[in-house]
């Protein structure tokens, strides 16, 4: 046991990071040295009501209290110390989505999450209005799509925001995002690092014959970049947050972040060249851009790091819940057979078998669109797994090809931007549970991208261990000390990396799986249509 670790607990010289993921809320203590000192998580999962993704207010407290608590108890545990003090907290979450709240601060409908591709025509009318791609799962899409609808609730709209930014606000009492977090409800002008006015005024001017009681700019969110001060944790938040009472209020919070932007602090992909991919539910990738892009891609979103520079992201709504499925069902015929499997090892062996596999896996197709996507343009979505006569059909084939569809909507995007835009990519970070099986995840992504593809050992926290960091960066940054120079003398001076390059073989082979991917989309629409 460490006293230094006891003394900074008992000091209040820790850090915590609490990210609300789809699958799964985690809470993450670190120290001075950034490195993670007791952890806490809560499993929960979306649910499917009225044709919506959403989750319940109740779900959102019971998962924040238990993973904290389970948090404060491994500190209680591991330390014999009672947790009182932390010297900041940071909440990061899921982006996008809407929750729209009235004039008593109760929500008016259903949190609606990045997942619902319900918004087409709002998408459509204000990208082609902003000349800025606007995807459906952004904020203002969801706004712009209710007014469309006529929704009732609209009038009474008086705040809106996301998931992070509603957890923050009830915890402190500020409405306020991170300039990440808050370019995935609005677009950002990237010189004053706040909402684009004149897209403002265009929205405004756009709805102005609704004759609704609020303009845009009353509603949303004020902007924060990383570093600055996001308010305090109030008496009432701290009883919210720790339902034991012990936890002290007054402790600063850092501005709430999504989880794509925590994504790049726990990777170190926020400075220009650098990439990150997160797979897990869904997969997006992440790229620091040198300059703009030459035009407005339905596929490609516009975004920004903590910090305000621009990113180009290439999201896909499904990733990993179908692949998911599959091992489970593996697991539960060896239960069949009366044999005890472990699930970590249940999955590191059919993972690796994807390496046996051949480079293109043999012919076989799949797509693991448990929900919409909208890349390549569907709202619904039917797990598929498709074969011909003379598909080379093996074990090993069948776990590659759905590690290849894992990241087959994201490639999409990401051959724009570098194969159509010529985007400089030095290397891409990898985090998120389909990189816990030591090279194989990277292998596939590295095909897939052309690309090297390195995984960090700290990474394995994920988000809750980056918006921990954007809280440490703005408790103990120097004057302008920029959160790329932080991250890189303070936290990955000494990071061990583990890095794939790409086999020329396995990229041929993927290009071709691509083209199976994309002419058999026809087979992903009939079964869209034709089988509820």
């Amino acid at each position: 046991m460490s006293l230094d670790v006891k003394n900074a607990i008992s000091s209040g010289e820790t850090i915590l990071g609490i990210e609300l993921g789809s699958t799964r809320i985690k809470a993450v203590l670190i120290g001075e040295d950034h490195a993670p000192i007791a952890t806490g998580s809560h499993d929960w999962e979306n649910r499917y009501v009225n044709h919506m993704w959403t989750y319940s207010l109740e779900e959102v407290w019971k998962g924040v209290q238990n993973s904290y608590q389970q948090m404060a108890n491994d500190v209680k545990q591991q330390y014999g110390i009672t947790l009182q003090k932390i010297g900041a907290i940071g909440f990061s979450g899921m982006m996008h989505g809407y929750m729209a709240f009235d004039k008593d601060e109760e929500l008016l409908v259903p949190f609606r999450t990045w997942r619902n591709n319900i918004t087409d025509q709002a998408s459509k009318e204000l990208t082609e209005r902003f000349n800025y791609q606007i995807p459906q799962r952004w904020s203002i899409a969801h706004l712009y799509q209710a007014i469309l609808n006529q929704e009732e609730h609209i009038s009474d709209v008086r705040f809106l925001t996301t998931l992070a930014g509603y957890v923050h606000w009830k915890l402190t009492g500020q409405k306020v995002l991170g300039v990440g977090e808050a370019s995935g409800v609005f677009p950002i002008d990237l010189n004053t690092k706040n909402y684009n006015q004149r897209m403002i005024n265009q929205f405004n001017d756009l709805i102005d014959h609704k004759n609704l009681p609020w303009k845009l700019e009353e509603i949303l969110p004020n902007v924060l970049v990383a570093g600055e001060n996001a308010g305090v944790l109030t008496e009432e938040g701290a009883k919210l947050l720790d339902v034991t009472g012990e936890l002290q209020a007054g402790i600063p919070l850092c501005p709430p972040e999504g989880d794509a932007g925590t994504g790049m602090v726990a990777t170190n992909s926020v400075a220009k060249r650098t990439g990150n991919v997160s797979a897990g539910t869904s997969a997006f990738a992440m790229v620091v851009l040198e300059k703009d892009l030459s035009k407005v891609y339905p596929e490609i979103d516009l975004v920004t790091t903590p910090a305000g520079s621009l990113v180009a992201m290439a999201h896909s709504n499904n990733c990993s819940s179908d692949l998911n499925a599959w091992v489970g069902l593996f697991g539960e015929f060896l239960a069949a057979m009366g044999i005890e499997s472990d699930t970590n090892k249940l999955y590191e062996t059919l993972f690796k078998q994807a390496l046996q596999g051949d480079p293109d896996a043999g012919g076989l197709l799949s797509y693991g669109y448990l929900s919409g996507e909208h890349m390549t343009h569907f709202e619904e979505g039917r797990p598929l797994f498709v074969r011909s006569s003379g598909s080379n059909f093996n074990l090993a084939n069948f776990m590659r090809v759905h590690l290849f569809t894992a990241f087959g909507a994201m490639k999409i995007g990401m051959d724009i931007l570098l194969k159509e835009e010529n985007v400089k990519l030095d290397e891409v970070l990898g985090h998120g549970g389909l990189f816990k099986t030591e090279g194989v995840g990277q292998g596939i992504l590295a095909a897939a991208f052309n690309v090297p593809v390195s995984v960090m050992e700290n990474a394995g926290e994920g988000g809750a261990w980056g918006i921990a960091l954007l809280g440490s960066y703005m408790i103990n940054k120097r004057q302008e000390e920029t959160l790329e120079e932080y991250l890189n003398k303070n936290v990955f001076v000494d990071q061990a990396v583990k890095t794939v390059s790409p086999d020329p073989k396995d990229v041929e082979g993927y290009e071709q799986f691509m083209k199976h991917y994309k002419s058999g989309l026809a087979i992903e629409r009939a079964a869209v249509e034709n089988y509820q």
